[in-house]
């Protein structure tokens, strides 16, 4: 049996479906396949990639650890330098009420985490959260994911959970003293790139504040330079009471955290002790990894070339089928007519070597999010493939 047969078989399957082009390397903003065919990757690993596949640093950092060690004990335990290293350098680069980490092994684990840390915390249990919000596939994740569609299946889910329009005035009159926290993505992805109005998330961090609910602000996606800043919630002077972070962490590895000040944090450890436990999280190898590449996103000045890159996108892709473009920074939405033709488009562009995807809950969007390494010259190949393919 060939790998995709192989692949087909054994590795479960989450679309009827799936692409099941086979690489055998990537590097920098290309995938190569195994057979031979190179392709421009305007994906990133869903915005993990963010300064491109196999970094130097990034992959001079996973050896440097491997050969020191691997797994010793659950995280929180012992003392373990990559984690302590790059927990001072997140807390280093975030406002001073968020200077405590939790590593999680995901983007979705860490929703788990920040939500037993609101209810802790404020021994309230409503959550207030956002239709087309997304936050991962767990039970918990899934209760404050805003679409029906995906959670029915799984129920019943997390009780006292409840739905409202992003950058609506009835999501701000829905939080009163008996809401825990208020989960919203800074900048809503699967939702096709959609932003808060600077006023609105004004409110809601008053409202929040005015009430005692945690403010909790999913940049997994949006964090890590993708909007043009290093977090989204920089662009509208907004500060949360506990970040989730993710995919780009790692620096390609697997690894997500949860942050907040270290009073709230230390309600974790008591009544009942270890209160929130994980065997993986904060794994030395991709701390190690994620601190590299952190640095790197730093050092290399690549958040800088961030607006420029967007503002070539929207100069390039102009055609009758494009309704409209919506993005920050590199993240960004290019909106059909319908899915089908999303299909169809992709289809084609994977044909000619660009490889893309869509949006969940918009999936009429064709989604770039480009490693923010890409080049100019990178940015104009694949807006004349895309073009070519509409």
């Amino acid at each position: 049996m060939t790998n995709r047969q192989l692949f087909l078989q054994h590795v479960a399957q989450t679309s009827p479906s799936p692409v099941g082009i086979e690489i055998v390397s990537a590097k920098g903003s290309y995938l190569y396949g195994v057979d031979g065919k190179k392709y421009l990757d305007l994906i990133g690993g869903i915005s993990v990639c963010n300064i491109g596949h196999g970094h130097p640093a990034v992959v001079d950092a996973i050896k440097k650890q491997a050969d020191e060690y691997l797994h010793v004990m659950v995280y929180g335990e012992v003392v373990q330098s990559p984690q302590v290293k790059y927990a001072e350098l997140l807390a280093k680069h975030l406002p001073p009420n968020l200077d405590c980490v939790y590593f999680t092994n995901s983007g979705a684990e860490a929703t788990e985490g920040a939500l037993k840390l609101a209810r802790r915390v404020t021994g309230r249990t409503d959550v207030i959260s956002c239709n087309n919000g997304y936050h991962g596939n767990t039970l918990g994740a899934l209760s404050v994911m805003g679409d029906e569609y995906w959670r029915n299946a799984f129920r019943p889910l997390l009780p006292g959970v409840w739905h409202y329009d992003y950058n609506s005035d009835a999501l701000l009159n829905a939080i009163n003293e008996q809401t825990s926290c208020v989960i919203i993505e800074t900048i809503q992805g699967e939702a096709g790139v959609i932003t808060p109005g600077i006023e609105w998330l004004q409110q809601l961090r008053k409202k929040c504040t005015d009430t005692g609910t945690l403010l909790i602000f999913d940049e997994i996606q949006c964090g890590f330079g993708r909007t043009g800043r290093l977090w989204g919630f920089e662009h509208y002077g907004v500060v949360p009471d506990i970040v989730l972070l993710g995919k780009a962490l790692g620096g390609g590895m697997p690894m997500g955290a949860f942050i907040a000040s270290h009073s709230m944090m230390q309600s974790l450890t008591n009544n009942p002790v270890l209160g929130h436990i994980t065997t993986f999280g904060g794994h030395p190898l991709c701390c190690a990894a994620g601190m590299a590449g952190m640095k790197a996103l730093l050092d290399e000045s690549i958040i800088e070339g961030v607006a420029a890159k967007e503002q070539l996108f929207f100069s390039l892709l102009k055609h009758p089928a494009i309704k409209t473009i919506r993005s920050k920074g590199l993240l960004i939405a290019i909106e059909l007519d319908t899915t089908e033709q999303v299909s169809q488009t992709l289809h084609r562009c994977l044909q000619k070597g660009l490889f893309s995807d869509w949006f969940l809950f918009a999936p009429q969007c064709i989604r770039f999010a480009p490693a923010l390494t890409i080049t100019m010259e990178e940015i104009q190949m694949a807006c004349e493939i895309l073009l070519d393919c509409l």
